[in-house]
């Protein structure tokens, strides 16, 4: 079991056990789940755990009504709910018989819609949450070698924990490998393996680009409503991340498809073969890399604001936009210690009146460069962006 436990999760979950009888908490495979689950049912008097991926905890549940009616005095856990989304009924029946908060904690996989009808079933009855592989805010890199190697390695446990480089590629690679031959065929999608590891390679190097379906679909001979619905897939199993255009009212013609990027830099070096960091530093996804990096950091630790990217038809950009309550944020990734924003940027900024952008490079300082806009590192603007 790792050490680090995420804080603030762990305190949303005892507040959602509060409200709902069940909460469901979503996330991809050995994000560390289990691991919180566990801490949470510590000092949780009677209770079970069932781990479905187990044959004999899933035999348990062949009569579901009556395996809940022998515990209905204990806290049930269920772990990868997503083997059997038919038990979302039966709790259904068992929570309106004694409704009861904090009854329930079910673990998934897979995102709400891909587990059929929960959100519906269970509507009112139970809470979502999302636990994510570790942020650089809770793993708070010490210098820039601890933050170089997260971003080498990504943020699962057993890959920024692994002793060496090399068994942490190889963790990664098994998990990919599982991924692709297990997990993607148990959730029902009979596509072969080879065509997913293919897809997975053509994402990969599209990191941080907008999304052409048609140019996709003709690169690897498909339509390109299946590169949609394959694209859909990983994003639903939390291996992708689509972020939309930014929509204003400006007279200006903007670019309306989505941005994708791997969500663990990990997993994106791995199937792009990287080893290290001085060969990411050569490589041609060096700055798409940082980019999707720092972004996942971001959102992961910016909950409730709006997300999205800007890009005019004249190529004027930013990278992320943030938006709450009417006050807007504007984030350029830069790779480099001594970043320079090109022009573009400034149009941007002055496109959208934005009154404050940071640029987030790979640095421990922090400076302004203009009235508005600061260049900094990634742990300086999280422990900033958490104060508006």
């Amino acid at each position: 079991m790792h050490k680090y436990i995420p804080r603030e999760l762990e305190k949303d979950i005892r507040e959602y056990l509060r409200i709902f009888p069940a909460v469901v908490l979503l996330g991809p495979r050995q994000c560390g789940k289990s691991t919180l689950a566990k801490k949470i049912q510590q000092g949780r008097g009677s209770s079970v755990y069932l781990d479905l991926e187990k044959p004999s905890d899933l035999k348990k549940l062949t009569d579901a009504e009556l395996f809940f009616e022998g515990h209905k005095d204990d806290m049930v856990f269920l772990d990868e709910i997503q083997k059997d989304p038919t038990l979302f009924s039966s709790l259904r029946s068992v929570i309106d018989e004694n409704r009861k908060n904090g009854k329930f904690i079910l673990l998934g996989s897979a995102s709400r819609d891909l587990i059929q009808n929960s959100s519906q079933t269970l509507a009112g009855r139970v809470g979502f949450l999302e636990l994510t592989p570790f942020t650089v805010e809770e793993l708070q890199p010490k210098n820039m070698a601890d933050l170089k190697k997260q971003w080498i390695r990504g943020g699962f446990p057993e890959s920024i924990l692994a002793p060496t480089e090399e068994n942490s590629r190889v963790w990664r690679d098994n998990f990919i490998r599982t991924y692709i031959e297990r997990d993607l065929p148990q959730l029902g999608f009979s596509i072969p393996a080879p065509t997913w590891r293919r897809f997975l390679l053509l994402v990969a190097h599209l990191h941080g680009q907008t999304v052409n379906l048609s140019k996709i679909g003709d690169s690897f001979g498909v339509k390109h409503p299946t590169v949609k619905h394959y694209l859909d897939i990983l994003e639903e199993t939390f291996i992708l991340r689509q972020i939309q255009p930014f929509e204003s009212n400006i007279k200006k013609r903007l670019v309306k498809a989505p941005k994708i990027y791997f969500r663990d830099s990990g997993l994106l070096h791995q199937m792009l073969e990287i080893q290290d960091f001085d060969h990411l530093l050569g490589h041609p996804s060096f700055g798409a890399s940082w980019e999707g990096f720092v972004i996942e950091n971001i959102l992961n630790n910016c909950h409730g604001w709006k997300y999205s990217f800007y890009r005019d038809s004249h190529g004027n950009e930013l990278d992320l936009v943030l938006e709450k309550g009417g006050k807007k944020v504007a984030i350029e990734c830069k790779a480099s210690k001594a970043p320079t924003p090109e022009k573009g940027f400034w149009n941007s900024l002055e496109a959208l009146q934005i009154k404050e952008a940071w640029v987030i490079a790979p640095t421990q300082d922090c400076y302004e460069i203009k009235k508005g806009v600061r260049v900094a590192g990634l742990p300086y603007f999280l422990n900033t962006i958490h104060a508006k």
